[in-house]
């Protein structure tokens, strides 16, 4: 056996692949020199603009820090985180009535829904705010109570804001329930649903991917708003600073205190957000 193995002829070697010399090119990076010099002449331009607000005695840093806790700064600004939180629930609750208005078949009711949002989003909400401080020229007295004592600036506050986000908070909700497939409700139709769980239990959930985003962007629009409201004399954050500043004088470093309080809430604010949007993109591309 071993000598019939050995007389078998063996098969010649294969000869040597020919190369190309791709396999010793070497992959060098595009070097984006415009980039890199770009961004380190930003660098050294935030770099000065730092340099220039820590060092400039103007800002009066040392100020701010004595008045950023003080009561009536604190005072302020939790009228303007609550005035916020009220205008937006009641604004969205508004709203979502309005946009189930928009969206129905009686056309009565969509021309109503579509005044009342044409009208609010036509008018400055300074000049919205101005009138409903105003309203005692037209109605001095409402259901008996004269209208001085029945609307004060806190209340003229709510109400004028409410209305203005509402009109935007319609768009927002009938933008997101638009963004519902068609057959999600013909499938909870058939299988028996009312249109109020049908909305609450199939659109709704749904509608929120599309209506988080641009509500949390009004939340924040709303809570830098309702600095307006001082010009009704209403001490939020930005009145409670102006009040002392008109004592002391010292404009700058007072409006830095009320500027580093919005930059602070609307920060946080922008963090809820962040994991909101995140909550309701589940199960969809994209989501992180």
């Amino acid at each position: 056996m071993s000598a019939q193995t050995d007389a078998l002829p063996h098969s010649p070697p294969a000869p040597p692949e020919k190369s190309d010399g791709t396999d010793r090119l070497r992959i060098v990076p595009v070097r984006r020199t415009g980039q890199w010099a770009a961004a380190a002449a930003v660098l050294a331009l935030l770099a000065l603009v730092l340099n220039s607000v820590v060092r400039n005695d103007a800002f009066q840093w040392d100020v701010v820090a004595q008045y950023v806790t003080t009561a009536a700064v604190l005072r302020g600004l939790g009228l303007t985180l609550w005035l916020t939180a009220l205008v937006m629930v009641l604004g969205f609750a508004l709203g979502t009535l309005l946009a189930v208005l928009r969206l129905s078949a009686n056309r009565v009711l969509q021309a109503v829904s579509w005044g009342y949002i044409w009208l609010f989003r036509s008018t400055p909400i300074l000049v919205q705010l101005l009138f409903w401080f105003n309203i005692g020229a037209l109605y001095p007295e409402i259901l008996g109570v004269r209208t001085v004592n029945l609307l004060g600036p806190v209340t003229v506050a709510v109400i004028g804001l409410t209305l203005h986000e509402a009109a935007y908070a319609a768009e927002v909700v009938r933008g997101g329930i638009l963004s519902v497939e068609r057959g999600q409700i013909e499938a909870a139709q058939s299988l028996g649903l009312g249109p109020w769980r049908r909305f609450r239990r199939i659109v709704l959930p749904q509608a929120m991917r599309s209506i988080v985003p641009p509500a949390g962007n009004m939340l924040i629009g709303t809570l830098k708003g309702t600095s307006i409201v001082s010009i009704i004399a209403v001490q939020d954050l930005l009145y409670s600073v102006q009040l002392v500043y008109h004592r002391t004088y010292q404009v700058i470093p007072l409006l830095l205190v009320a500027t580093l309080w919005y930059a602070v809430v609307t920060s946080l604010l922008g963090i809820g957000q962040h994991y909101v949007e995140r909550h309701y993109a589940r199960g969809t591309a994209g989501a992180r």
